[in-house]
This record gives structure tokens, C-alpha cells and sequence, in this order.
């Protein structure tokens, strides 16, 4: 695939995979071998999260067009072989978190997908884009649930930067695009309507009301996290791509 033209995004916007998109593979093998090594290289390369994360819902079953979807995003990695997270000196030590969950985006059984990106400073220095277990029943349960999960990852990375005697000088702020699930967080009245939520949830209102954590609500124009959650397209993914913190490597 190294001859291959390139893309510009890891995944076609359109048209959905499903289990049962194509046919299926005779022997696997590798497909389950590239996506495992695709897997390694998410560690490092944030955008292709949502990519990797939603191709290997398929493993168990791959069939053509998920191998296509595989060969197209090794033709996004042609293009950007050089492209990488750039740390640079002078970075300040304030954490910051986009989260977001796209509703229902899996056409098989109408899962939801939850993703985030958490910073310290200017340097994303965790994220994930994961299917959530169970189908939301509204938006805001989604959105909730996804904080709940960035909230968590906060407060770890919190805790492991106290140990390294990095002292983080003011509370945490997870931006989220969801009015109802941002207005929950803070509110303490717990809602008829969301009942059906797990109790473990709701620590992250603790956090809130302790001031160890805020809940901003940000346009959608500006959730980074969205690009971790569903495919984009070109111009859209470009713009994303970049304030994510995925760049071309300066020259040395």
C-alpha cells in the first residue's frame, strides 16, 4: 500500500458498515493482523481513533468491504506518514477534556459511540473512541454517559500527575456540546426522566459540586471530541485533524 494514492480522511462518510455490509472473508487472518498493528499506532495518532475503533467491531466476521475500509485507511496513513503529536516546551499544566457520543450511530443494534480527548495544556495526552455498552434512550443519556467516562479518566490523570509532583493549578473542565447532559451534571436534583441511568454515573455531579471538576457547555462547531465519534468529511476532518494536535513534523 505504499504506492498507493492517498486520501485525506481514515474513513468514508458514507455508506455505513454493518455486519453484513460485503461478503464475507474466507481467511480473516489479515485483517485481524492489520488492524491489530492499527491498533498500536492509535496510541499515538488520535485521529485515526473512531477508524480503527469502529473497523474492529468486525473482527469476528470481516468481510470485503471492511477490508476495503481497512485499505482506504492505510491510504489516509500513506499520506501522513510523517504526520504525528508535536510537544513543544513552555506547555502550562491545566487539564481540559472535549467529550462528546454520537446517538444511536450504529446501524446494526443503534449503539451509541463515546469519545474524548483530554489535554494538558496544548498536548492531548489521552483519548478513546469506544462503543458503549447498552443503547442509549435519548441524547442526553448518551452525552451523560460519555462524560462519565472522561470525568473518570480526568480524575486518574489527576491522581497519576500529583504522584509526579505535576501540580495541576486549577480544576478540570470537560467541554460538552449537549445542553441537557451539561445542565445535569451541575444540577442537584436528580430527574425523574433519567432514572434509568446507573446510579455510578452520577459521580461525576459529586465532582462538580466538590469544584474538582466544571462542565462547560461548547458550540458544536468547536467539539474536537467530534471527530472521534463518527466519520467526517474531508474539509471538516482537515479542520478537526489540526486542533486536535495531529501535525506534520517540523523539519529538525
Amino acid at each position: 500500500m505504499l504506492s498507493a494514492k492517498p486520501v485525506n480522511t481514515p474513513m468514508a462518510v458514507s455508506p455505513k458498515f454493518t455486519l453484513h455490509s460485503g461478503i464475507r472473508l474466507t481467511d480473516p487472518s489479515e485483517y485481524r493482523a492489520t488492524l491489530g498493528s492499527l491498533q498500536y499506532l492509535a496510541f499515538t495518532r488520535p485521529d485515526l481513533s473512531y477508524a480503527v475503533s469502529k473497523l474492529s467491531q468486525f473482527m469476528h466476521a470481516p468481510t470485503t468491504d471492511h477490508w476495503l475500509a481497512v485499505k482506504r485507511l492505510l491510504r489516509y496513513l500513506a499520506g501522513t506518514a510523517t504526520h504525528g503529536i508535536f510537544l513543544k516546551k513552555g506547555n502550562n499544566s491545566t487539564l481540559h477534556a472535549y467529550s462528546d457520543a454520537d446517538w444511536g450511530g450504529d446501524s446494526d443494534n443503534y449503539g451509541s459511540t463515546n469519545g474524548y480527548i483530554i489535554y494538558l495544556g496544548s498536548h492531548p495526552i489521552s483519548w478513546s473512541s469506544k462503543k458503549l455498552q447498552g443503547v442509549a434512550r435519548s441524547s442526553t443519556e448518551a452525552e451523560y454517559r460519555s462524560m462519565a467516562n472522561t470525568a473518570s479518566e480526568v480524575k486518574w490523570l489527576c491522581s497519576l500527575l500529583t504522584e509526579l509532583g505535576i501540580r495541576v493549578n486549577w480544576p478540570p473542565v470537560i467541554y460538552c456540546d449537549n445542553v441537557g447532559a451539561t445542565y445535569l451534571c451541575a444540577n442537584p436534583v436528580f430527574h425523574s426522566r433519567m432514572k434509568h441511568i446507573a446510579i455510578d454515573y452520577h459521580f461525576i455531579r459529586e465532582l462538580v459540586q466538590s469544584g474538582a471538576l466544571r462542565v462547560v457547555h461548547v458550540s458544536i462547531h468547536d467539539q474536537i471530541a467530534d471527530a472521534l465519534t463518527k466519520p467526517l468529511s474531508k474539509a471538516v476532518f482537515n479542520d478537526f485533524s489540526s486542533k486536535i494536535g495531529v501535525t506534520k513534523a517540523p523539519p529538525s
